[in-house]
C-alpha cells in the first residue's frame, strides 16, 4: 500500500508544514536494484585505538572507494562548499576500545564527519565481543551498543547505523583478523542497498565460521587483498558428516566467480511463500542464484506455481503442520537442502479474555510447533547440507516487545527467538549447520493494509527510519544470513524494522 504521507513529505507543501509542526518528515530509502546495485560515493574508514587485522583488506572488496582521512571540507560537495561527495559510508574501527578514555576517540572520530554522511547512507562501528575476563574492556564495547542505537535515532536522512561485533572465539585478539574475514558478507550486507531497513542492530561474528572452508575458497578465488508473508504454512541423502560436502564446495566455488549471485549452486526452501513476504523472500534467493521449492498451503496452490514457475523453482503445496509435513520435504529435495527458511505464519488475534484455545492453538502450532518439528526431522535425516547448511525462521518485532490482542502470535514469535538461540550452537557442532532468525517490525503488506488507518500511522512512523518497511528488506536480509559467506552469524535474531521504537 502506498505510504501517502512519504510523497507528501517530499513535496515543498509538505517540507514546509512538517518543519513547522515538528512532524516526522521520512526520506526516501535507497533499496537495491538493478539500476541502483551499490551505494552512491566513498567510504571511509576511521581507526580508534589499534587497527583491526584484515579489515583494510575486507573493506577494500566492498567495489567502494576506501578513503582513511576525512579533512575539513570533505564530504561537503555540493552543498556550497569545495570538497569532496558525501560519505555513502563510515567504517569507525573500534575493536581496540578498552576503556572510557577510548570512548572519547570514538567521539573525536565521527564528532566532525557525522554531518557529511550522504542521504541513504551507512555507519558501521566495528566493536568485539564484550569479555567477562575484563570488566574494563566489556564495559567500554557494551557501550558502543548505547552509542548506536542512540546515533541511529537522531542521524535521519534515510542514514542507518549498525553495530558489528567480532568474536575471536577461544583463540582471543589473535584471531581477530578471522572475524575479520568471516564478516566479509556481512559487511557487503551492511554497506550496500540491501540493508535499508536495517538500523540500531548489534551483529555478532565469529572467528570459527560455520562452512569456514568454503568461505575461504571462495575468498581466495576471488582474489586476496585487492580493489575490487502469506497467511497459511510455512528420506533426503546425508551430506556426509566429515566436512562440507562436494555440493557445499561447489556452491562456495559459484558464489566466489559472481559476486551478485552468491547462491548459485544452492538450493533452498521457503514456507508459506505464496504471497507477501514469503513471495519476496522467494523471489530473492532466486535473484542471488539459488534453486527455490515454494511451500504453501494446498488451497494457495495456483499462486504457489506461478511464483515457482516465475522462479524457474518447484512448487510444493502441502501444510506444514501434517505429521509428514518432514517427510514430504525432504522427498521434494533428494540432493539435500542449503537452505531452509521458515516463513509461513497466521494470525488469530483476539485479546486473552476473549480467545477460545482453538484459535491459542493454531498460531502455535502453524508459527512455532511445524519450525521445531520440521527442523528436527530434517537434521537428524541429514537432509540440511553440512558446511553451507542454513536455517532462517521468521520472528516478529511482537515477539520482543508484544501486543496487545496478539498473546498467542507474540508467544509464537517469541519462542521463534528461544529456537534460534538454543539450537544454534548445536546445529553448528553436530551438524555444521547455522539458524538465525529476523524479526520484521511494520512491513507493508496486505494484512497490515486492513489495519485502521490511525493504527498504521503510528506503526509506519514510530521507527528511527519513520516509515514502514517493504517485503524485499525481509527478504534481503534473509539472503544475507542464506549465504555460504555468512558462516559466521549463527544465533541471531536480526530485526528489520527501521530501528523501531518498541522494545527497543
Amino acid at each position: 500500500m502506498a505510504d501517502r504521507y512519504l510523497r507528501f513529505t517530499g513535496t515543498a507543501p509538505g517540507r514546509f508544514l512538517t518543519r513547522r509542526l515538528g512532524l516526522p518528515r521520512p526520506a526516501p530509502l535507497h533499496r537495491w536494484s538493478p539500476e541502483r546495485p551499490s551505494l552512491d560515493g566513498p567510504l571511509l574508514r576511521l581507526t580508534v585505538a589499534a587497527p583491526c587485522p584484515g579489515l583494510a583488506g575486507v573493506l577494500n572488496r566492498t567495489g567502494l572507494p576506501v578513503r582513511t582521512e576525512h579533512r575539513e571540507g570533505d564530504g561537503t560537495a555540493g552543498t556550497g562548499h569545495r570538497g569532496t561527495a558525501p560519505y555513502a559510508a563510515v567504517v569507525v574501527d573500534a575493536t581496540g576500545v578498552d576503556g572510557p578514555e577510548a570512548l572519547h576517540e570514538v567521539h573525536a572520530a565521527l564528532h566532525p564527519v557525522v554531518r557529511s554522511v550522504a542521504a541513504g547512507g551507512r555507519i558501521v562501528v566495528l566493536g568485539t565481543a564484550p569479555d567477562p575476563a575484563d570488566h574494563h574492556r566489556a564495559a567500554a564495547q557494551q557501550a558502543l551498543e548505547g552509542f548506536v542505537r542512540s546515533l541511529g535515532k537522531e542521524i535521519g536522512k534515510g542514514c542507518t547505523v549498525n553495530l558489528l561485533r567480532l568474536d575471536p572465539g577461544a583463540a582471543g585478539t589473535a584471531a581477530l583478523g578471522a572475524a575479520a574475514e568471516a564478516a566479509e558478507s556481512t559487511l557487503r550486507f551492511l554497506l550496500s542497498p540491501k540493508s535499508a531497513y536495517v538500523s540500531g542492530q548489534p551483529i555478532t561474528v565469529r572467528a570459527d565460521a560455520v562452512g569456514a572452508e568454503g568461505a575461504d575458497r571462495a575468498h581466495r578465488a576471488d582474489g586476496a587483498d585487492g580493489a575490487d508473508g502469506a497467511d497459511g504454512p510455512e528420506g533426503a541423502q546425508p551430506a556426509g558428516a566429515g566436512g562440507p560436502s562436494d555440493s557445499a564446495s561447489d556452491a562456495a566455488s559459484a558464489a566466489a566467480t559472481d559476486r551478485t549471485r552468491p547462491l548459485a549452486g544452492t538450493t533452498a526452501l521457503v514456507t508459506g511463500c505464496a504471497r507477501g513476504i514469503g513471495e519476496a523472500v522467494a523471489e530473492t534467493l532466486a535473484r542471488d542464484g539459488a534453486r527455490v521449492v515454494c511451500l504453501d498451503i494446498p488451497s494457495a496452490e495456483s499462486e504457489l506455481t506461478a511464483l515457482a514457475g516465475r522462479l524457474g523453482g518447484t512448487a510444493l503445496p502441502l501444510d506444514i503442520t501434517a505429521p509428514e509435513a518432514a517427510d514430504r520435504i525432504a522427498a521434494a529435495v533428494p540432493g539435500g537442502l542449503d537452505i531452509l527458511v521458515h516463513n509461513a505464519g497466521i494470525t488469530r488475534d483476539r485479546r486473552l479474555a476473549t480467545m477460545a484455545a482453538d484459535r491459542w492453538d493454531q498460531v502455535i502450532d502453524v508459527n512455532l510447533g511445524s519450525v521445531l518439528r520440521v527442523t528436527d526431522r530434517l537434521l537428524k535425516a541429514g537432509a540440511v547440507r553440512r558446511g553451507t547448511g542454513r536455517i532462517i525462521a521468521t520472528a516478529s518485532i511482537a515477539g520482543i516487545a508484544g501486543n496487545a490482542g496478539q498473546t498467542n502470535y507474540a508467544a509464537s514469535k517469541a519462542g521463534i527467538i528461544g529456537f534460534t538461540r538454543s539450537l544454534a550452537p548445536r546445529a553448528a557442532a553436530e551438524y555444521g549447520v547455522t539458524v538465525n532468525a529476523v524479526a520484521p517490525g511494520f512491513i507493508e503488506t496486505k494484512m497490515t493494509a486492513a489495519v485502521p488507518l490511525l493504527i498504521r500511522e503510528a506503526g509506519r512512523r514510530m521507527n528511527s527510519l519513520a516509515q514502514g518497511g517493504l517485503p524485499v528488506d525481509v527478504a534481503e536480509t534473509t539472503a544475507w544470513l542464506a549465504q555460504p559467506a555468512s558462516g559466521g552469524v549463527n544465533g541471531q535474531t536480526v530485526r528489520v524494522c527501521g530501528q523501531s521504537l518498541l522494545g527497543a
